[in-house]
């Protein structure tokens, strides 16, 4: 139906020519857009329901009693169900600190928050289908727990900023509350979240759009193609200064791939953006010391890196 629609108003409407790269682009653009904001408000609202039933505080001291592995694997699934981006991801990773866990469980949950979470899963699943979603989703998961326990490993508690550890963040009790007050709050929640990442939508789906009308045909195969042995880690660095969630860089991923890029490389591309961005590193900055950072930053980079060869050698 939505296909129908965009179709409608873009050849019959605009009246563009069907087959053309205008056109194309624009039909992209009209059915993308539409279709991701119906999920965005359907998966954040409900997301926001859910996420009333677990406070902060309750959340840090469930992971703080965890043992190290356990808690790793603990903090990479609640980072499904937390839709952070990277930025926002810090002053939770903040807390985490201060309250007493483990280093590398924190870090278990800021690669997993922006790079997996429910939004990536349901629109992965109805743009590409169960199975990328769900290698997408495993091995996202999978790089958080390896890249947390690694760090937690190296004890690398002394670069963090020594001021993290006297935040006193503060009790957040859990409030009870009625489940219409839920979905009153839930809206309160949701609204304000579009009104501030729309713009990142429209962006990344514009961007999808002109690579899927405007890109060369073989142009992507050519140079991160399977037979481009070093495709992998050019998508990871050119993933890595930019700057998006998963709704904004899905639509992207979603062209490059029609395109023919290998799609090993396009999760990597893909998971370098909503993982690793340059103000994620400003922002880090301020919390971490350079070296906990570089390495914080190779390690997942690697991993990443890693994963996109294994898939591109199997699928």
């Amino acid at each position: 139906m939505l296909a129908n629609f965009a179709a409608y108003l873009v050849f019959t409407v605009l009246g563009l020519t069907k087959g053309s790269r205008l056109g194309e682009a624009a039909n992209f653009f009209v059915y993308d857009t539409i279709k991701i904001f119906l999920l965005l408000t359907t998966i954040i609202f409900c997301v926001a329901v859910i996420r009333s039933y677990f406070p902060p505080e309750k959340t840090k001291r469930f992971l703080s009693h965890g043992k190290e592995y356990v808690g790793n694997i603990l903090a990479a699934l609640l980072g499904i169900v937390t839709p952070f981006c990277s930025c926002s991801a810090v002053p939770l990773f903040i807390g985490f600190v201060e309250s007493g866990v483990p280093l590398g469980v924190t870090f278990s949950f800021l690669v997993s928050s922006p790079m997996v979470n429910e939004i990536a899963l349901i629109m992965l699943w109805g743009l590409f289908g169960w199975k990328i979603a769900l290698i997408y989703i495993g091995s996202g998961v999978t790089i958080a727990i390896i890249s947390g326990i690694v760090i937690g490993k190296l004890h690398l508690e002394r670069f963090v900023q020594d001021y993290v550890y006297t935040i006193k963040m503060g009790e957040i009790a859990a409030t009870e509350q009625t489940f219409s007050e839920r979905l009153k709050n839930a809206r309160s929640y949701t609204v304000p979240l579009l009104r501030k990442i729309w713009p990142y939508v429209i962006a990344g789906v514009g961007i999808g759009a002109f690579i899927h009308g405007y890109a060369p045909e073989g142009f992507l195969v050519k140079y991160a193609g399977p037979q481009n042995p070093f495709a992998v880690p050019i998508a990871v660095l050119i993933g890595v200064p930019l700057y998006s969630n998963a709704a904004g860089v899905i639509p992207i991923t979603q062209a490059l791939m029609e395109k023919g890029m290998a799609t090993g490389t396009v999760l990597a591309f893909m998971m370098a953006v909503t993982a690793l961005s340059l103000p994620e590193a400003i922002i880090l900055k301020n919390v971490l010391k350079l070296r906990l950072l570089l390495t914080f930053f190779g390690i997942v980079a690697v991993a990443i890196t890693l994963t996109g060869y294994l898939f591109n050698a199997i699928l």
